[in-house]
């Protein structure tokens, strides 16, 4: 333990190392690349590879309808819907009627799951004779509050629904559950910090699909409504609700989302990401590109309207979409379903975008496409639309993040190797189908090449570059005897933003510009004691290596030390946002390097066959602990702090609706000893009564601080 600790303070003379490399170790080009450009081209690659594969495969319409099911059930899981909640009683109750010469208004709400409130206006033209053609109206962002107190921004939209009301239609209009009456939170980690949700496969997008869709059953309990010819629309926000509501469910007959969607391209590349909340975004376990969310419409009446210059739908990766989706519209032989609206104008409600929108239902829903001559207007007050007078005491809807997606069921404990190994089979499993996706299906050659070796004394510092991913390449640090004797163990750091931290900004302002003898000389005693290192750091190395034939190893994954990149606040919670929208995380990528990093040690010259400890502390300790499940030719672990759930870190899609980390680290244990140096005990229960179940002696133990007396 005193050579790790020794050894994170000689960080700083490994680092001398690190950024005179950056434009070699950074990037598997020979162009010199700052970490931030490194990302942009993995972007760039891993997009286009997602937008080339969607619907590459649909050729025939047999082949569409034998795979639109499956892309179904698909997004419904990605929408944190599988499986999919019991449809409970809504308990409808209409608190206000209000009346207009032409229609009325019912204000109301009623329960998509117990405690769940959707508030919502209904508005019903007056002498019906018979069912009337309905609009489900979705809400985008508008927030409509006086005094701290919500209107909901139903209220903002009201103007669409008085004019469906005023000619013909039966229009329901529901609160969101951000920006609602009852307000809950759509920015879970765009700005609250809440990266758990990836972890635990949830998107407010799934609730107000899931809102819709109940919706859609309380208008067809009502006798005013016709339900077969239902449609949806909704602009911005409610544009995207629009899609998925369409998408899942073939009650929608038409639909004309408003400025609700673009591709990848769009998103991760140009940055559109930054402009949207996570009520946008499906969880995207299945890698999909937003084509394929549209060609569920098929073949049903569809329009997709858009603004020329609306900044966060940029107009061509709508284009792109609707070519798509056209190509599957024409295996139905239902290209004049399929319409694109391209108006003038930024991303606003404007008349222009409306007007196409009503003639759309007009014809698809009643059969009709007379001159529109009524404008939308807004008829009332938003005091007028609200619901409650009192928020109700079992709402869920403020918090509906904590409960919506249910965890993994906690796992008995297994009494025996058949038991166990059934468990640790479907868990396996689920993590490579659902968790680590985004991982190469086919690694590239790791291109393993030594860029430097140093002797100080007995010491050889040796650093290496090696291919993670395309466009990801890192560096691996040795160190050991500079004696021709190989050695007989490895010991692997894994180095998280703190572990740099202490020496990136010296590096920054005195290293960079430094040649190979320079460095040379930094690494002698005196120099290196002015860098903050103790004089006698390479006598303790020495020391370890005459008693141990040890060579020890550090790796940075992507983003830390010379891959670093844009490192303010908001620009990092985007980056990783990014990752999100291509179905990975940052955090389940560093998995990854870590595995490369495993797999580039073992390639070495006398390292193939040898033990090899892998260690971390914190998060990255984490990101260790799951690259062990895949790397199977470790010998040890050693993680320090780590936390005991996935609620506070890393962030992996989809990890907790399958296992937690004491889960992973009995996993670890049956092929590794596993030691975890900790603060307390609490909640690693379970690796611990697996090892003693099944008879891994030693395989898993924590070490505690001793008690002061």
């Amino acid at each position: 333990m005193n050579i790790y600790i020794a050894f994170l303070r000689a960080l700083m003379v490994l680092a001398a190392f690190a950024l005179p490399l950056v434009s070699v170790a950074a990037t598997v080009s020979s162009k010199p690349a700052r970490g931030d450009q490194v990302l942009a081209e993995y972007f760039k690659a891993e997009t286009a590879a997602l937008s080339n594969r969607a619907l590459a495969d649909i050729k025939t319409l047999d082949d569409w309808k034998a795979k639109k099911e499956e892309y179904r059930q698909q997004l419904f899981e990605m929408l944190s819907l599988s499986p999919l909640p019991d449809r409970t009683d809504l308990n409808p109750v209409v608190t206000r009627k209000i009346e207009h010469e032409l229609f009325s208004v019912e204000n109301l709400h009623f329960q998509s799951m117990p405690g769940l409130y959707v508030t919502a206006n209904l508005y019903l033209p007056k002498k019906l004779d018979k069912p009337a053609p309905t609009i489900l109206y979705l809400c985008g962002h508008a927030r409509v509050a006086t005094n701290g107190v919500s209107y909901g921004n139903k209220t903002a939209y009201e103007h669409h629904a008085t004019w469906f009301a005023r000619n013909g239609y039966v229009c329901l209009v529901i609160d969101t559950i951000e920006l609602g009456e009852i307000e809950g939170i759509h920015h879970g980690t765009y700005r609250e910090g809440m990266w758990w949700w990836n972890s635990r496969g949830y998107s407010p997008a799934g609730v107000e699909a899931w809102n819709s869709i109940r919706a859609l059953d309380y208008l067809q309990s009502r006798p005013e409504v016709d339900p077969n010819r239902l449609g949806a629309t909704g602009r911005s926000g409610g544009g995207a609700y629009s899609w998925w509501v369409t998408a899942l469910d073939d009650r929608i007959k038409a639909s004309a989302p408003v400025a609700g969607i673009t591709d990848l391209q769009n998103h991760v590349v140009d940055g559109a990401v930054e402009g949207h909340c996570d009520c946008m975004f499906m969880v995207n376990t299945y890698r999909w590109d937003y084509s394929m969310v549209a060609a569920m419409a098929a073949p049903r009446p569809l329009l997709i309207c858009n603004s020329d210059k609306d900044s966060i739908f940029p107009l061509d990766g709508v284009v792109r979409i609707h070519a798509k989706v056209a190509k599957i519209y024409k295996l139905y032989g239902a290209t004049n379903a399929l319409g694109l609206l391209i108006t003038e104008g930024p991303h606003k409600d404007t008349q222009d975008l409306q007007v196409p929108v009503f003639r759309w239902f007009n014809r698809h829903l009643k059969g009709e496409d007379p001159i529109i001559e009524m404008a939308a207007k807004h008829l009332f007050k938003p005091q007028d639309l609200k619901v409650f007078e009192k928020i109700p005491s079992d709402e869920r809807t403020s918090k509906i993040h904590e409960t919506f997606v249910p965890l993994a069921p906690k796992p008995a404990v297994p009494t025996s190797l058949s038991g166990w190994a059934a468990q640790r089979n479907a868990w396996k499993t689920a993590l490579t189908e659902k968790v680590f996706r985004g991982w190469p299906k086919e690694p590239i050659p790791l291109a393993l090449k030594q860029l430097v070796s140093v002797d100080e004394d007995t010491l050889r510092i040796e650093a290496y570059e090696y291919t993670s991913q395309t466009n990801v390449g890192l560096t691996l640090y040795i160190l050991k005897s500079s004696g021709k004797e190989q050695p007989e163990s490895l010991v692997l750091n894994v180095m998280d933003e703190s572990d740099w931290a202490d020496w990136a900004g010296i590096l920054r302002s005195s290293f960079a510009s430094l040649t190979k003898q320079e460095i040379d000389q930094l690494t002698s005693s005196a120099a290196s004691s002015n860098l903050g290192r103790p004089t006698n750091l390479f006598s303790a190395f020495k020391e370890e290596l005459k008693v141990n034939r040890v060579a020890f190893a550090w790796v940075a994954p992507r983003g830390i030390g010379p891959t670093a990149w844009d490192q303010t606040e908001r620009k990092k919670i985007q980056i990783r946002r990014r990752f999100m929208l291509l179905g990975e995380t940052l955090d389940s990528m560093r998995v990854w390097d870590i595995r490369r990093a495993i797999q580039a040690a073992r390639s070495m010259e006398g390292m193939k066959d040898i033990p090899i400890e892998l260690r971390g502390k914190g998060e990255m300790g984490v990101n260790c602990l799951y690259a062990s499940l895949f790397e199977s030719n470790l010998s040890r672990l050693a993680l320090f702090q780590l936390p005991n759930s996935h609620r506070e870190g890393p962030d992996y899609l989809n990890i907790l609706r399958i296992l937690d980390i004491p889960q992973a680290a009995a996993l670890a244990a049956e092929h590794a000893t596993v030691h975890l140096h900790q603060s307390d005990d609490r909640g690693w229960d379970f690796p611990r009564a697996v090892a003693a179940n099944l008879g891994w002696q030693g395989h898993f133990e924590i070490f505690l601080p001793p008690r002061s007396n």
